[in-house]
């Protein structure tokens, strides 16, 4: 194997690259980047980016050093247009086809958009772009509406809070990251985000924005409120970005199933957004859409990629992610949803110093708590051991 091209520049794409050369690769690594950044964090995006904390440079991934350590055919603005597995070409959207021996898609995912989310006013925040053409509009006098209480949502919300912005979120499901968290610590996070100011609309949808001179006014409520807006954020989820790859015959329901070694197919591996795997950790299939997974399910793949087959080992993860919200920093381990049962093991949800467990069929698959890190290290370990609910 000589050639080796990884598509998606953000966390996962580094990462692979990153583990190529740690595990020896020599030959050319291509890394195309749609975007015109270098490789960059997306999590202080709606944090540190959005609050004014921190500059773009600060988000960087690797210093000027490591990439030239890393000694990459480094492409960034171009877009992956199509792939031919069977030519093992890949077509851009500008210039000549690149061709691999081995390839690793980490094309991440793009945002839902709204209908009629295209009015001057309206953002969204998955991007750097994003982030810096959102920035300027978050000054103290404006009015902003929240379409979306799940982690983009609600950080932007906590960030325009502090900055002093009114603020209204709206989210059809019953509290804010009701459906990864579970109704005990989504009704904390409610809580948390009124006792800030935040005009709190869950169980409600929206049916429209209303326009001005092709600018954002309002938002309609599917009960017929009108909310006026000066900036509005949507935050409604993600879709993988794999419309690249139609045609290719490497799609299931658009995305990409991967094997327990990160494999589409034997010199194809995806890792991120993109890819669903089957976690032998946990006996079941998943996609996770979070950034700490991305980057080990990248290395994950890229080692696979090298490895003789009996010597590719499974990618057992568990999944980490956190949010920050206010002085509130959530984290949690784990693959688990609003269905299953909650145990508090230590602490206290309503003083939001807590360490909570999940349980699915009688075993203990999640962990999740704020204040409290050697404890929460501790829980992370019940998954792992696979032990018994509540442990």
């Amino acid at each position: 194997m000589d050639k080796i091209v990884i598509v998606g520049a953000s966390a996962a794409g580094i990462s692979a690259a990153d583990s190529l050369r740690q595990r020896g690769f020599t030959g050319r690594i291509t890394l195309l980047g749609s975007e015109s950044h270098l490789p960059y964090d997306r999590p202080p995006l709606s944090k540190q980016l959005l609050s004014g904390q921190w500059e773009p440079e600060r988000l960087r991934l690797r210093s000027d050093e490591q990439l030239t350590k890393l000694d990459l055919n480094l492409r960034l603005g171009a877009t992956a247009t199509g792939l031919d597995p069977h030519r093992r070409e890949i077509t851009l959207a500008e210039g000549e086809p690149v061709d691999y021996d081995g390839l690793i898609i980490a094309t991440g995912a793009a945002p839902r958009r709204l209908p009629g989310g295209d009015l001057a006013g309206v953002h969204y925040l998955r991007t750097l772009d994003d982030a810096l053409a959102l920035r300027p509009r978050m000054r103290p006098e404006s009015r902003m509406v929240v379409i979306g209480a799940g982690f983009i949502g609600a950080e932007a919300a906590a960030v325009a809070r502090d900055i002093g912005l009114s603020v209204t979120m709206v989210d059809p499901a019953a509290a804010p990251m009701v459906r990864a968290l579970g109704e005990p610590v989504s009704e904390l996070l409610a809580a948390l985000h009124v006792d800030r100011g935040v005009d709190l609309r869950c169980g409600t949808g929206v049916s429209s924005l209303t326009p001005e001179q092709g600018a954002v006014t309002g938002v309609v409520l599917d009960t017929g409120e009108r909310l006026p807006a000066d900036v509005v954020v949507v935050g409604i989820g993600a879709i993988p970005n794999t419309g690249w790859l139609a045609g290719s015959g490497l799609l299931t329901d658009g995305h990409l199933d991967c094997d327990e070694y990160c494999a589409v197919e034997s010199d194809v591996y995806a890792a991120g957004d993109v890819a669903s795997w089957f976690n032998p950790l946990f006996g079941t299939r998943m996609r996770v859409e979070h950034r700490t997974s991305a980057a080990e399910h990248a290395r994950a793949a890229a080692t696979n990629l090298l490895a003789a087959p009996a010597d590719r080992r499974p990618f057992e993860s568990v999944p980490y992610f956190w949010t920050d919200q206010y002085d509130l920093k959530l984290q949690a381990w784990g693959h688990f949803d609003e269905s299953c049962d909650l145990a508090v093991r230590h602490g206290d949800l309503s003083e939001r110093k807590f360490v909570a467990v999940y349980g699915r069929e009688g075993r203990v698959v999640g962990a999740v708590g704020a204040g409290m890190p050697k404890q929460l290290r501790e829980a992370r370990r019940l998954i792992v051991e696979k032990a018994a609910f509540p442990g």
